[in-house]
């Protein structure tokens, strides 16, 4: 079973969703990468009798985030190392299920928000690039999410039954603290709609990979701004999780299929192609040793 032969669909999971429904031969695969381990080990399934436009079967990639049992802070998490495992696997499209905490009145705990803006609050202490140590690449960011694999996950919401927001701005601040009162007000008046802790890293680094790359976001509170609401608490959030997770693991049951019969490479692929600055007699080869499973053919 590899990429060669089977399509492979990515699912990073957030908080709540730690495995995934439905799959069978399911086996899991350890990794140790250049940018050390991943959270977790990859759990690998065939989904159904799916097939890809191209007659490949459908396997889908999962792995949690923060861990199974969330051991791992937002801070903590190895985001390169778990993203440059998903495409040593295969993986060129990838769905992260996120809880967030609403900024806007009408995004109501439990609504669900496909993310197409994000706006940076870390401050530095996550790795979000891959191109370091001797390689330089700038690659386009303007629109952070692919709209193609968004676009599915929309339809896929409305038709797993859930209230479904179009588009949104996800702030990304660093955590693992919530917002101060008056952070989450300065968040509203910039017209931003969720507030998250890991997704922007994630979408940086997979657009780095050529990875296809969507949010789903699963609100759960309305952080600290709503007078008429109690202030986020952990035991609040996983309420409203334990809720939107069954609602999570439809959506991906409904996109699965979208995205098995797109005609073609995922749409970012190609994107690093003129993003490397770094002449590539000047590459070093531990650079190019690292990063061979993501821009080979390049190097």
């Amino acid at each position: 079973m590899n990429s060669d032969t089977h399509l492979r669909i990515g699912v990073m999971g957030g908080s709540g969703l730690y495995d995934i429904d439905g799959l069978t031969d399911l086996h899991q695969e350890e990794l140790h990468t250049p940018f050390g381990d991943p959270s977790d080990t990859y759990m690998i399934g065939r989904y159904g009798d799916l097939v890809s436009a191209d007659g490949r079967p459908v396997d889908l990639v999962f792995l949690p985030r923060h861990g199974r049992g969330h051991v791992l802070n937002p801070s903590e998490v190895p985001y390169r190392a778990n993203i440059w495992g998903m495409k040593k696997l295969g993986v060129n499209w990838l769905i992260s299920i996120s809880a967030v905490g609403s900024l806007k009145e009408e995004i109501v705990p439990g609504h669900m928000v496909l993310i197409d803006q994000f706006i940076d609050r870390t401050k530095g202490v996550r790795a979000s690039t891959f191109y370091e140590g001797g390689i330089v690449g700038h690659v386009g960011f303007a629109d952070p999410v692919c709209e193609t694999l968004r676009g599915m996950l929309l339809t896929a919401a409305r038709d797993a039954g859930a209230v479904v927001h179009d588009g949104g701005t996800y702030v990304c601040m660093e955590g693992p603290q919530f917002s101060t009162r008056a952070e989450s007000k300065l968040y509203r008046s910039w017209g931003a709609s969720v507030i998250g802790m890991t997704n922007l890293t994630e979408a940086k680094l997979a657009r780095e990979a050529e990875i296809s790359y969507a949010t789903v976001a699963m609100s759960t509170d309305y952080d600290c701004w709503h007078q008429g609401h109690d202030d986020v608490t952990v035991e609040a959030v996983i309420a409203v999780i334990q809720a939107n997770v069954a609602t999570a693991r439809a959506i991906i049951a409904a996109a699965a299929p979208r995205i098995a019969a797109h005609a073609g490479p995922a749409p970012v692929q190609g994107c690093m192609e003129f993003a490397i600055m770094t002449t590539k007699d000047r590459i070093p080869a531990d650079r190019r040793d690292a990063l061979r499973p993501l821009i080979g053919r390049y190097l």
